[in-house]
């Protein structure tokens, strides 16, 4: 079935880390013009505004944890209108932060279980995100999403009925900044990741480029 409606999600999560700056990210993309680009591509696009969050203040992880309630909140709201949204068509979270793919993934998870699926993860990011909440020395948890949609330990406070992202359905592309914990969870699963050195030698950027 080929789509051709695009769901704009507005997603202004900004308790993934201490320092704050990405309320305004789902009104910046407005400002920018998606919604025009997205229809002069021929999408018809539907704008659902940007969703509310109800914190969780019975959550409980590591003490260190930056926001951890906050960020259990929006996990359930996005995931809560995410899934929704892809019965009609393509989702687009707008933010920010990081820590929104929580929401968002489960959203798709939640989804491709309903339709009896596999769900496929194609991560665009410097890092890789595959800290757990017992392994982030920072307390930041948008450094953590990948973690937890693959099923890692330490996320007991989100939504525990995930169906986690098998590891070999996973590819993060083009990676520069890696921490040795999360190095070593990599190295022990079976997720593919390229980092950008190998992009720049193999020129794995030249055929995505086609795409654009």
């Amino acid at each position: 079935m080929t789509h051709t409606t695009c769901i704009l999600i507005g997603a202004p999560v900004d308790s993934g880390k201490h320092r704050k700056g990405c309320l305004m990210g789902p009104d910046a993309y407005r400002i920018a013009g998606l919604p025009t680009a997205l229809t002069d591509l021929g999408y018809r696009v539907v704008d659902m505004g940007n969703v509310v969050c109800v914190p969780d203040d019975t959550a409980q992880g590591p003490e260190h944890l930056v926001s951890l309630g906050v960020t259990v909140g929006w996990t359930r709201a996005l995931a809560d209108n995410g899934l929704s949204a892809f019965s009609d068509g393509i989702p687009i979270f707008l933010g920010g932060d990081h820590a929104l793919s929580f929401g968002s993934g489960l959203a798709a998870a939640r989804y491709a279980a309903t339709q009896d699926r596999p769900l496929f993860v194609l991560w665009l990011d410097a890092h890789s995100d595959f800290h757990t909440p017992y392994t982030t020395q920072s307390g930041n948890l948008h450094g953590t999403p990948l973690a937890y949609l693959t099923g890692r330990d330490g996320f007991e406070a989100f939504e525990p009925n995930l169906t986690p992202v098998k590891d070999e359905n996973v590819c993060i592309l083009g990676l520069r900044s890696v921490d040795g914990a999360e190095k070593t969870t990599l190295q022990t699963s079976k997720v593919s990741y390229h980092d950008m050195r190998e992009i720049d030698e193999t020129g794995i950027v030249a055929p995505l480029n086609a795409f654009l």
